[in-house]
């Protein structure tokens, strides 16, 4: 459950949060929790340095098949709703992101938020699958959905376990631009099973649901977008 001030930049006041995008507490829990929240270590090097949030953007029309299977590949290999390395390139500025416990504007105030709430040495995004939601899309609103599963720690209290679980993330896509203009994320537990887990391990399988299974190896390949010059690449993935 993700504690909705680990998106905000540090050192804002919530008036100023609040204007660059982040939003209230979608719960109590989420609320309670943020005050065990760690304190961020004092780095003096921006681990986003590296990614240029004003990247030039997808070309408008690309194809939702196209497009769902490089968001695939790129999150197969990045990992970003975990390490937030997102590729800002598929992103519309006018980006917004909502889980059961957040609603933010922004790619990169996602993207650092992320980063600051999981832990980034034993966290990970395992994708299952990146594909056309075809029960839900329609031509004036396009859905992409991703399955994966979340395992890891947060960086709360002394870092919570996170018992694997399954995670199902809608990207809604501009028609026009073929940009993702909001993201949400459902998760496949109830909100007291994954944080009575994390509280009492040795209650799962008994009170709370087993931990989600591995996650089976795939190699995908990265379509041509004409972004870059770059030939396809391979990725393989567990």
């Amino acid at each position: 459950l993700p504690p909705r001030h680990l998106f905000s930049t540090p050192d804002k006041t919530e008036a100023e949060a609040k204007a660059s995008g982040v939003e209230e507490y979608r719960n109590a829990v989420t609320k309670v929790l943020s005050n065990f929240m760690q304190k961020e270590s004092m780095s003096v090097t921006d681990p986003f340095s590296d990614i240029d949030f004003d990247a030039p953007k997808i070309p408008p029309k690309t194809s939702l098949e196209t497009l769902a299977a490089a968001l695939d590949y790129e999150l197969i290999e990045k990992e970003w709703f975990v390490t937030g390395r997102v590729n800002p390139s598929y992103f519309s500025e006018d980006f917004e992101f909502q889980d059961p416990d957040v609603q933010l504007k922004g790619i990169e105030e996602y993207a650092r938020g992320v980063y600051r709430l999981f832990n980034q040495e034993t966290s990970r995004a395992e994708i299952i699958s990146t594909v056309v939601n075809t029960t839900t899309s329609t031509p004036e609103k396009p859905i992409i959905t991703c399955t994966w599963r979340l395992s890891g720690n947060v960086n709360i209290a002394f870092g919570l376990p996170i018992k694997p679980y399954i995670v199902y993330t809608d990207f809604v896509v501009d028609s026009e631009t073929s940009l993702i203009l909001f993201q949400e994320d459902r998760f496949g537990l109830p909100p007291w099973d994954i944080l009575l887990s994390a509280l009492f391990p040795a209650l799962i399988g008994k009170i709370t649901s087993p931990p989600a299974p591995p996650v089976e190896k795939r190699v995908v390949s990265m379509p041509n977008l004409k972004i870059s010059s770059s030939p396809p690449l391979i990725v393989t993935t567990f």
